[in-house]
């Protein structure tokens, strides 16, 4: 249960990152979570992180990075990598609606302010919600539904994820301006990829 949980914490914290420009309240766990602290050692050690304003932070060096990641320069959706016409596909077609569905997740446009389901931090944020109903399963003592939630998860990471998401998170890296970004973009590649070794075992096994 200590292991599915951190789980879902880190694809909710990486969601957070990759979605949205970043708040004071969000800024302060990133600063002072000495277990988020432990996957993001540039940013640790990053002079301005500690002896910046806040706001200044937020105003001059991260938000612009994050608009720069995430509207300018790179593209954080699926579609735009997996169709041969670059497109992204913003309708009911996207390919991850059907899996969105079927298990009860929504996406707020209003919130999230994306253009598309497909985007990294909503496909991230799914894979918190799958672990958040397999935790929820697991303690109700319904063992079923777990291991199917766990073989969802592998089946949507390989499916999805796995298909574009370390393509646009090397770019991420590579092109960030800020040591948050850079390990932010680390973390995730890192995460997905050792997330899916160890769901392909459970699964393997399972079967």
């Amino acid at each position: 249960m200590d292991e599915l949980t951190a789980r879902s914490n880190i694809y909710a914290l990486l969601s957070r990152i990759m979605l949205q420009e970043l708040d004071v309240e969000i800024l302060n766990t990133l600063m002072n979570d000495e277990t988020v602290l432990e996957f993001l050692p540039h940013w640790k050690e990053w002079e301005l992180c500690n002896t910046m304003p806040q706001q200044k932070l937020l105003e001059e060096y991260l938000n612009p990075d994050f608009t720069n990641l995430s509207l300018l320069h790179l593209v954080p959706y699926e579609t735009f990598y997996t169709r041969a016409d670059q497109m992204i596909e913003t309708g009911g077609a996207n390919p991850v609606t059907d899996m969105y569905s079927a298990y009860d997740f929504i996406v707020d446009y209003g919130i999230a302010r994306v253009v598309s389901s497909d985007h990294i931090g909503v496909e991230l944020e799914f894979m918190h919600h799958l672990c958040q109903a397999q935790l929820k399963a697991t303690g109700e003592g319904d063992h079923d539904s777990a291991l199917e939630l766990q073989a969802v998860q592998h089946r949507f990471l390989n499916t999805h994820l796995l298909q574009w998401a370390p393509m646009y998170l090397i770019n991420m890296k590579y092109e960030s301006r800020t040591p948050l970004y850079y390990d932010a973009a680390e973390m995730a590649l890192e995460f997905i990829l050792s997330d899916n070794e160890m769901l392909s075992a459970v699964v393997s096994k399972a079967s």
